[in-house]
């Protein structure tokens, strides 16, 4: 009789399974000997206890069953987007959070996994099952699933064309918020023209087009990225713009300023309105006098600002750039002054740039640093009138996995739960592996994987490794976490379409009915 490979595969995995139970029983003689070493090896923290785990257990049902639905119109709302930020990089960011404290660290919860609601938003764009920052960050500000590489533009709408771009373009939350005297704002510790930070204010049929360079010449009916954050919006545009990428605000000439039109978008922001601020580090942040401003431009790289962890290697720099926790705090209190409301996107955009990187450090420790700008945002604000939105745009292909024991490095490699054995677990090559890796990358290797040392796999610099050599490791296709809180927060429930984000955040605040009205 033919052999079913399909039973064959099963019986492969339950085997496996089956194995791995064995690993773990404790059975008589030698194997219970080492159970039992284990256990007396686990500090009673980390152990609990059977009331301990039953009592917290209780205590978590009692809490959320306490829960009041607030249905009152919010007057804020503030929507973060860790940028790649997918399930399996929140997972290793609690536990690196935690470890930073000296605790073992999957006990641990960045600040908004406490939220008291949460969904699973589905990522795809229209026109690729694993989606871009262009297309995701299009549907959580606009309502509307586009294409890969468009910022706020409809399905209809061709790439790189500018044929039909108005009657293509789409409002984003920002604008609809400006129409109703509300204020608005955007942070990001990328480019405040690339993808994401762009969809909140600019339309365009390409995201590469962040300066008037960048459009290929004879190109009619489209403006750059960077010249679009002086619009109106349909009011009188935005109060806040910080983040990086000052050489497509300046003209080639003028410090490394790349546009070719000769103006000089700064200078244009501190004209626009009495009272318009710009500051170009840190420190000029902190001089901002933010109850007199009526507008803050703030500029701090000429592309991408840092990662969390190099900015945090230059403390003593007079002019060290701001961290993400005290840009997000500069806006909430510009923003805060209009009776009428705002509207703030904060994004931590270098998680994404590292984990292309392949470089697991750098991505997590920017995942810490939005946990703690949240953390400011909730201190700053009264959750019964905001509405705070925390989730990412897309995930990446990265992993965390092989049995290591509870509390073991996150960057290091993979040691076995048997906690009086301190030698790492070994493949089949014979050689240690790290708990972090990734589908793909540049971390790829041809031949016999390097023979790890803890101290290379703990190095800021190390790149995981990644099974498909890739240029540069990609994006993740699977959905990602929507957690919330405050008036209306109950709706981010269940698993939605990305695009629902911005319905959330447009019912709450009756957003596009009460500008219907104006």
């Amino acid at each position: 009789m033919r052999k079913n490979p399909t039973n064959n595969a099963l019986l492969g995995v339950i085997s496996a399974t089956a194995v791995l139970v064995a690993m773990f029983a404790a059975t008589p003689g030698k194997a219970q000997d080492e159970a039992g070493k284990e256990l007396s090896s686990l500090t009673p923290e980390m152990l609990g206890t059977k009331q301990s785990w039953l009592d917290d257990g209780a205590a978590a049902i009692q809490k959320r069953a306490a829960r009041k639905l607030n249905t009152n119109r919010a007057k804020n709302v503030i929507l973060f987007v860790g940028d790649g930020m997918g399930i399996s990089t929140l997972t290793a960011a609690r536990i690196l959070e935690g470890q930073l404290r000296g605790e073992p660290g999957e006990e641990n919860y960045l600040s908004f996994e406490q939220f008291p609601y949460t969904a699973l938003v589905k990522t795809y764009n229209v026109d690729a099952q694993v989606p871009d920052s262009a297309g995701t960050a299009t549907a959580l500000n606009t309502g509307v699933k586009s294409r890969v590489g468009v910022i706020n533009t409809a399905p209809a709408q061709v790439q790189r064309s500018c044929d039909n771009l108005a009657a293509n373009s789409l409002t984003p939350i920002a604008g609809y918020a400006e129409q109703i005297g509300m204020s608005t704002g955007v942070v990001s510790t990328a480019r405040l023209t690339h993808a994401t930070p762009a969809a909140v204010y600019a339309v365009s049929p390409a995201r590469g087009w962040e300066s008037d360079g960048e459009i290929p010449e004879g190109t009619v009916g489209c403006t750059d990225i960077a010249q679009q954050i002086l619009g109106s919006l349909g009011g009188d545009g935005l109060e806040v713009a910080l983040g990086g990428g000052r050489t497509g605000f300046q003209p080639e000439g003028v410090g490394s300023g790349r546009r070719k039109d000769g103006r000089n978008l700064i200078e244009e922001w501190v004209a626009s309105r009495d009272g318009a601020a710009y500051a170009a580090d840190g420190k000029a942040l902190r001089a901002v006098d933010t109850s007199k401003a009526s507008r803050l431009l703030g500029l701090f790289d000429d592309s991408h600002m840092d990662f969390e962890l190099d900015r945090t290697e230059r403390p003593s720099m007079e002019k060290v750039q701001p961290d993400l926790s005290e840009m997000t705090e500069t806006a909430i209190k510009m923003l805060s002054k209009n009776n009428d409301g705002y509207y703030l996107m904060v994004e931590g955009g270098r998680v994404d740039h590292a984990h292309h990187a392949g470089n697991a450090q750098r991505a997590l420790h920017d995942a810490v640093a939005l946990s703690d700008a949240v953390a400011k945002a909730v201190s700053m604000v009264d959750l019964s009138e905001t509405l705070i939105l925390v989730t990412a745009d897309h995930s990446h292909v990265f992993t965390i996995a092989g049995y290591p024991r509870r509390g073991n490095p996150i960057f290091g490699l993979v040691t076995p739960i048997e906690l009086q054995s301190n030698e790492p677990t070994l493949a089949n090559d014979g050689k240690p592996y790290t708990t972090l890796g990734y589908h793909n990358g540049g971390g790829a290797v041809e031949g016999p994987r390097a023979d790890l040392t803890p101290e290379q796999a703990e190095s800021i610099d190390h790149r995981q490794q990644a099974l498909v050599p890739t240029h540069g490791e990609t994006h993740g296709g699977e959905d990602v976490a929507l957690f919330a809180a405050g008036p209306w927060a109950h709706l981010a429930t269940g698993t939605m379409e990305q695009n629902v984000v911005f319905h959330i955040i447009d019912h709450a605040l009756d957003l596009r009915k009460r500008a219907a009205h104006k």
